[in-house]
């Protein structure tokens, strides 16, 4: 018998990040050792569908997911299982010893996809779903890291239904709480999608309607000449924090393009910041990682006011990219860890939280007297 584990790599899905999960996987793919994993592929489509075979992420960088088998995953005496179901016959595949989720954005790193692991009694890579809820949602986030004393800059949120039935209230609600220039943001997406900055008027109305056909909600906050700065951490309880990077975009903020196609942003690591502020950011880093209930992995992101040099807590990413640009690996590689011993770790992370959720007693019985 093999002493091999079944690890299921999963990718695609139903955001807006489907592309860019892709080339995460592929780079994923690439560094798992397959001394000690048998890998198995499970893509999720744009519309939804799971579909499996043994070169499943190929298909989907090929746009030939059609021909795919339809997969499942069935629990068994508290074992998860992955099946392929063709026609009306299930065949199963593997048992299933840890998931891998390459998931980028909505129903992929906000809780969802999560919950259906938990529920199916899944190790898997990543935080939970209180963790990854709260990190999605860059409005409760903030709200969080604030009450544990880490700063974060002015903002709104808006509905959509407020955008697009009432776009001058949020207009003038804005105005008169922010000062221009200020960004627009989808509460729960990341990889910059849909993101606008916004000098006037007229590109906050045009910033809103867009940011409205990404989410529901979204997160008007105010603008300042910054420099961005990205910290890794890695780690359940106990974590390991890389040094700060920073970030030079090529666009007036770093967008979608920069992150994944034009490698036109500068990246400076460590970043060149006093050593004070330095360990500053990575005690908030670390703060903010355990306040918002991360495990596994993520990428905590602040701005540096160029004016005032105050900082200022951004975001949390549960899923950073793992393209070649990456910063979340680069940084960690300046540490000292590389490529492939970060996806190890992350395997080894997520099978240690499964093994102290499975301490956890959920049967209770009534002692008799």
């Amino acid at each position: 018998m093999s002493d091999k584990l079944n690890l299921l790599l999963v990718f695609g899905g139903k955001s807006g990040e489907h592309e860019v999960s892709l080339m995460s996987a592929r780079s994923v793919l690439n560094a798992i050792d397959k001394e000690k994993y048998n890998v198995f592929q499970v893509g999720i489509t744009k519309e939804g569908r799971w579909v499996h075979n043994p070169e499943a992420l190929a298909d989907f960088e090929a746009g030939k997911t059609n021909r795919l088998n339809d997969a499942l995953i069935i629990t068994r005496d508290e074992k998860p299982y992955l099946y392929n179901r063709v026609g009306s016959q299930l065949f199963e595949v593997a048992p299933i010893d840890i998931i891998f989720p390459v998931l980028h954005g909505t129903f992929g790193e906000d809780g969802t996809i999560q919950g259906l692991f938990e529920i199916k009694n899944c190790a898997y890579v990543g935080a939970g779903v209180l963790g990854s809820a709260l990190a999605m949602d860059k409005a409760m986030c903030k709200a969080v890291v604030t009450a544990a004393g880490i700063p974060t800059l002015p903002y709104g949120i808006y509905s959509r239904k407020e955008i697009m039935n009432d776009l001058d209230r949020v207009v003038g609600s804005t105005e008169a709480t922010l000062a221009y220039p200020v960004f627009i943001k989808p509460a729960n997406l990341g990889s910059s999608v849909g993101i606008s900055k916004a000098k006037n008027r007229t590109q906050l109305e045009k910033a809103l309607l867009l940011a409205a056909k990404y989410d529901r909600r979204i997160l008007v906050e105010q603008g300042i000449d910054a420099r961005e700065l990205e910290i890794s951490v890695i780690g359940n309880e106990e974590t390991l924090c890389s040094v700060p990077g920073e970030i030079v975009p090529g666009d007036e903020f770093y967008t979608y393009n920069d992150k994944y196609h034009s490698g036109d942003p500068e990246i400076a690591i460590p970043a060149p910041i006093p050593a004070k502020l330095s360990e500053q950011l990575r005690d908030w880093a670390i703060g903010a990682y355990k306040a918002t209930d991360c495990a596994g992995l993520a990428r905590v992101d602040f701005l540096l006011d160029k004016d005032t040099g105050e900082a200022w807590f951004s975001e949390i990413n549960t899923m950073p990219g793992f393209t070649r640009i990456s910063m979340y690996a680069k940084l960690l590689q300046y540490s000292g860890i590389e490529y492939s011993q970060i996806v190890d770790r992350l395997i080894e992370l997520g099978l240690e939280r499964k093994a102290d959720q499975d301490r956890t007693i959920r049967k209770f019985e009534v002692e008799n007297d």
